[in-house]
């Protein structure tokens, strides 16, 4: 069964129910995750024992509103539209990740999912050697990729194909309201601003890059979106933190279901998913244990 088939096969009350949303769930896992983040920064702002080592766990839930911007794009964390818009723009300047930018360019990934010649996220291929694979799990070149299009949406005239025409005054400006925030926030914060976002978020990003690549490294390039997605069984601290997005392949069956009905999907889908893994760590051995074929 692909997943056209299996939304189709759901009474329409369990439609509803899964892509019911709700600000209640939202804003109390948003706060969860604040407020990990305000634990770490406040440690690390006052010099607590260990203050050093802590910067990794606060970077790790920094460069994960990824997964709440992400989440934002299909507006379904929240009930009420503009806390999805301010979740998105919030997430997008800790990431360089300008969130109308983003949105475009997540849809045009979800509408070919995993195709090699028109999935932006394919725009540069996944690692395929050790060197390339340690290169893209540093987080280097998407950060060098993100300043060149915060630049080019700003200055220049955005050239992908997956941005409306309708949508790049708004991106232009989105562009360049970000930059004069990051100016804002270099004068007002100076050296801190290195020690509370950027060196934790380089720390955090090659986690993310780790995670990111489970979602479809690997999975064929088929438009059945149970096979070309991957679902990661893992502990409730990843979900947490990821918002649930390890049932990545249930997210992209049926986008409309928020984080918080994506276990609830998942139980009608798991009997019909086609890639999966057990952990994280199955995920990564199998992958870099491939990489030998191309060193």
């Amino acid at each position: 069964m692909d997943h056209a088939r299996l939304i189709a096969s759901l009474p329409k009350d369990e439609r509803r129910a899964l892509t019911r949303k709700s600000d209640v769930r939202g804003l109390t896992h948003l706060a969860g995750h604040l407020g990990l983040i305000a634990a770490g920064a406040i440690w690390i702002a006052l010099g607590l024992p260990l203050w050093w080592a802590v910067m990794v766990p606060y970077g790790v839930a920094l460069v994960f509103l990824f997964t709440l911007e992400h989440e934002a794009t299909h507006k379904t964390p929240f009930a009420t539209g503009w806390m999805n818009e301010a979740a998105g723009h919030v997430s997008g300047l800790v990431l360089l990740l300008p969130f109308q930018w983003f949105r475009a360019f997540h849809m045009a990934h979800h509408r070919h999912t995993n195709d090699p010649e028109r999935d932006p996220e394919l725009a540069g291929p996944r690692p395929d050697t050790w060197p390339r694979f340690l290169t893209h799990v540093s987080g280097l070149p998407y950060w060098w990729a993100m300043v060149r299009v915060l630049v080019e949406n700003a200055f220049g005239k955005p050239k992908a194909d997956y941005l409306p025409e309708r949508a790049k005054p708004a991106i232009r400006k989105e562009a360049k309201a970000y930059l004069v925030i990051y100016v804002a926030l270099v004068l007002l914060l100076g050296p801190w601003l290195i020690w509370l976002l950027v060196l934790p978020v380089l720390l955090g990003q090659p986690f993310l890059r780790l995670y990111l690549l489970a979602e479809h490294g690997r999975c064929p390039p088929v438009a059945n979106m149970l096979e070309n997605s991957r679902t990661t069984f893992t502990n409730r601290a990843v979900r947490f933190l990821a918002w649930n997005m390890p049932y990545h392949a249930e997210h992209h069956a049926y986008p409309a279901v928020p984080f918080h009905q994506l276990p609830a999907f998942h139980a009608h889908a798991k009997d019909h998913l086609k890639s999966t893994s057990r952990s994280y760590a199955e995920f990564v051995d199998k992958y870099v244990g491939n990489l030998a074929k191309y060193t």
